[in-house]
């Protein structure tokens, strides 16, 4: 799918999201966002063109740096998310 996202609360980045089924891909169409792993120090920074590969059954989120267009391709089957610790 593809979606414009204008807030933080258009990602739901104060959740953490798993996909019990496939990987994820998710690309940057415009704007720029950072994608978050679970367990990982250093989030992705995407940018218009770039795309990232989100492994099956990993937790993730996203925050904007800008209004953005993405782009998502994974299978929803399974998929699960819990609200992210303050």
């Amino acid at each position: 799918m593809t979606f414009h996202a204008a807030t933080d609360a258009d990602v739901h980045s104060d959740h953490w999201e798993i996909h019990a089924a496939a990987d994820e891909l998710v690309c940057c169409l415009t704007g720029g966002f950072r994608l978050y792993l679970r367990d990982d120090d250093t989030p992705a920074t995407l940018t218009p063109g770039t795309a990232a590969i989100v492994p099956c059954g990993r937790w993730h989120r996203l925050e904007l740096d800008a209004p953005s267009d993405l782009l998502s391709v994974t299978v929803p089957r399974g998929t699960r998310i819990e609200p992210r610790a303050a």
